[in-house]
């Protein structure tokens, strides 16, 4: 079985990088094993540090795997220890990689995500979210609770309408401090998320997005407040709500009734 006993040169884990490498292998299967794949056979790994989900990725019959690694350090160990992957170890920031240029299709995506760019990652999903039919990941407990909030709760927020607009969303299972080296100060858990069949909202989507952000930005105010000075008065169904109570059908429904009226 893969384990890091007696393998030299391990990597440090870098806090401005907010690595935290997973050391627990029963964890790691169970993550590997949530990647259902059942759209693509294309996966990408995100921050795969020391390849402790990596080995388990390379079991999986008929995956062809690519992982994404900005640190040198954990990019010359992999090289090491898994010379399997040749050229599919991309050296690269994946906030900044056009992945459209890598990917030829669809593709998976799947992680420990470092905890300071968890959002930003999802944000890039978003952008190429045809391209991308599942996304298997760690987060933070509570960034993971929030993303699968539903409206309602005080955690309902941005990414928690984006996401739900655009994906199915599971919270998987919860992961404790223990089983990480360094262990974190926060509780971390596993959710998934599977493209929908939406493919078009019905309304321009970067105003979607602009709507949804300038509502919870200002949270505690009504709609008709915090949404007037970008988009004037808005229909009055709307007006004496506050954002956590719409649903995402309710977003796209608002911003199509903006836009009418803006013409």
């Amino acid at each position: 079985m893969f384990n890091y006993k007696g393998k030299m040169n391990l990597v440090r884990a870098k806090k401005k990088l907010g690595q935290h490498f997973l050391n627990d292998q029963f964890i790691a299967r169970k993550i590997v094993d949530s990647l259902k794949g059942e759209q693509t056979n294309q996966v990408l790994e995100v921050g795969p540090g020391m390849g402790i989900l990596t080995h388990y990725l390379l079991e999986r019959p008929g995956i062809s795997l690519k992982v994404i690694e900005i640190d040198q350090e954990s990019v010359d160990y992999l090289k090491r220890n898994f010379q399997v992957l040749n050229e599919n170890i991309i050296e690269a920031d994946f906030l900044k990689t056009n992945l459209t240029d890598v990917f030829k299709g669809s593709f998976a995506i799947i992680g420990n995500f470092p905890y300071n760019i968890s959002s930003q990652i999802l944000f890039r999903v978003l952008e190429i979210k045809n391209q991308i039919p599942e996304v298997v990941g760690m987060f933070q407990k509570e960034v993971a609770e929030r993303i699968c909030a539903k409206e309602g709760s005080k955690t309902y927020g941005i990414l928690s309408v984006l996401m739900q607009t655009f994906y199915r969303l599971e919270y998987l299972f919860t992961v404790e401090a223990g089983v990480f080296s360094p262990p974190p100060k926060v509780r971390s858990a596993v959710i998934r998320l599977q493209r929908n069949e939406l493919k078009e909202l019905g309304c321009n989507e970067e105003l979607f997005f602009k709507v949804v952000k300038t509502a919870f930005n200002q949270r505690r105010k009504m709609m008709r407040n915090s949404l007037k000075q970008m988009f004037g008065e808005i229909p009055e169904e709307f007006q004496m709500l506050r954002p956590e109570q719409l649903k995402p059908g309710q977003f796209i429904s608002l911003t199509s009734q903006i836009e009418s009226l803006k013409k």
